[in-house]
């Protein structure tokens, strides 16, 4: 209603489209439902929409962060989300998104690339949002079940995940991090000293600061 009015169209063409259309679009999303937890996140503009969308499927969304600015005309997606116990944040950072994932720790996280590669780390399943999530339609019946098939996907991959954290353990991770013809042999003692001295070089910042 709110396009046709701004675009002048009479109301009974309006009224028509929408009886026309919200049957089709319920039906899709009762045929196409998506049950689980999903935080949302990227740069391209459309990371509300895509929220909502979820949820009115029957996703749960706690967190939306969108690299954009507040804007009067993502108001009224914001006041729908926030009513429907959705966080949104505007010009997000990387480290308020992976902040988010670590709270709320959902079944599925859609993000950008460093996202998805630490929340992958971590062992949760994560979908990149610009090449997998936003060129899918999302307006219309079309719209309605179009995220469905991907989403539960994700999801139901989480044993995958498990299984190969299971097997690979903390391989490659930290100080075993990187490409080794032996074994990593760790060296406490040698960290232990590089702290000192780097506690000494930040004290004697401090005191220099102060003169």
């Amino acid at each position: 209603r709110a396009i046709g009015e701004a675009a002048e169209v009479p109301s009974a063409q309006v009224e028509a489209a929408i009886a026309a259309f919200i049957p089709a679009i319920r039906g899709a999303l009762a045929r196409s439902p998506i049950h689980g937890m999903v935080t949302v996140s990227g740069y391209e503009g459309s990371e509300l929409l895509v929220a909502r969308l979820l949820i009115e499927s029957g996703a749960t969304v706690p967190y939306v962060g969108t690299a954009c600015p507040r804007t009067p005309w993502s108001e009224p997606d914001r006041v729908w989300l926030e009513a429907h116990g959705c966080e949104v944040q505007y010009r997000a950072s990387l480290e308020q998104d992976l902040a988010a994932v670590d709270r709320h720790r959902p079944q599925l996280a859609i993000g950008t690339t460093p996202l998805v590669q630490a929340c992958k780390q971590r062992g949760l399943p994560a979908l990149y949002f610009t090449n997998l999530i936003s060129a899918r339609p999302l307006m219309g019946p079309a719209g309605a079940g179009s995220l469905a098939q991907v989403i539960n996907g994700a999801i139901a991959n989480q044993a995958r995940f498990d299984t190969m954290r299971d097997f690979f353990g903390d391989t490659g991770a930290g100080d075993k991090a990187g490409i080794w013809s032996d074994t990593p042999v760790l060296r406490p003692e040698f960290r232990a000293d590089t702290r000192r001295q780097v506690i000494k070089i930040m004290k004697r910042r401090k005191a220099e600061e102060m003169l």
